[in-house]
């Protein structure tokens, strides 16, 4: 006999008899039905223990008793060989198995008239009389789409809240002539230092502030005549005393 749930199952059967899974199309979850005894099993271990008792009589006894015995054995043997596993025999109890098998699981079933999925229980709308994939439980929407509305507007919240309160702390400046904070003009604020780097008024090339001559072009720090100030390297006019960008003296 044909049956319609059939679509959505595993089978578990095995040679020791027979049970299968039945799904929801919609959340997946089911039920599994009650294990069935396979008899065709049951006759072949009863053969099998017969043929092994046959085979040792047959064994001891010899002769005559023994020829007896190995009668028995060959026609355990031919019966188990009609039986054999999962053979027409077992083929025919497991389709018996598995109609009985959907007639269990059918009450925790519906057929969805819209989609034609078989949903359990709680994938059913029973006022709508189809499954909440085609008609979802107004309750349920109605919360859903409330926590998603909430979700977007604490992100928005989120996004444009000013989480941070705090204040950025100044870098301290530490003279290298005094060794005491600087503070943040161009001259030491303790004791009047220049806090620029002394550069070659040759090259411009950084240097040391005990430095008489250049590294790089080697020229004398004191021996070059430029409008280049030695301390800031600011090209001044010509003629000039005093460097205007520091006040070094030129």
């Amino acid at each position: 006999m044909l049956h319609a749930f059939t679509r959505n199952y595993n089978d578990l059967s095995s040679d020791a008899g027979f049970q299968f899974e039945f799904h929801c199309d919609c959340c997946g979850n089911g039920y599994k039905s009650t294990f069935k005894e396979s008899s065709t099993y049951d006759q072949r271990q009863r053969l099998n223990d017969i043929g092994r008792k046959a085979e040792a009589l047959n064994n001891i006894l010899g002769g005559k008793l023994g020829g007896v015995g190995w009668n028995v054995s060959r026609g355990a043997d031919a019966i188990r060989n009609r039986m054999e596993s999962r053979g027409p025999e077992w083929r025919k109890e497991q389709e018996v198995a598995f109609d009985e098998a959907q007639e269990e699981v059918r009450p925790y079933f519906r057929k969805c008239p819209s989609c034609n999925k078989w949903v359990c229980e709680d994938c059913w709308n029973g006022d709508e009389n189809l499954c909440i994939s085609c008609a979802p439980r107004e309750s349920s929407y109605v919360a859903k789409a409330r926590n998603e509305a909430m979700r977007r507007e604490i992100n928005v919240a989120v996004e444009n809240s000013n989480v941070w309160h705090g204040t950025l702390e100044k870098r301290t400046t530490v003279c290298p002539s005094c060794g005491q904070p600087a503070g943040d003009g161009s001259f030491c604020a303790h004791c009047g230092a220049s806090l620029k780097s002394k550069v070659c008024p040759n090259c411009g090339a950084p240097l040391a502030e005990d430095a008489k001559f250049c590294t790089k072009c080697g020229a004398g720090i004191e021996a070059v005549k430029t409008d280049v100030c030695p301390n800031c390297g600011k090209q001044n006019d010509p003629g000039s005393s005093f460097c205007s960008g520091c006040g070094t003296k030129l």
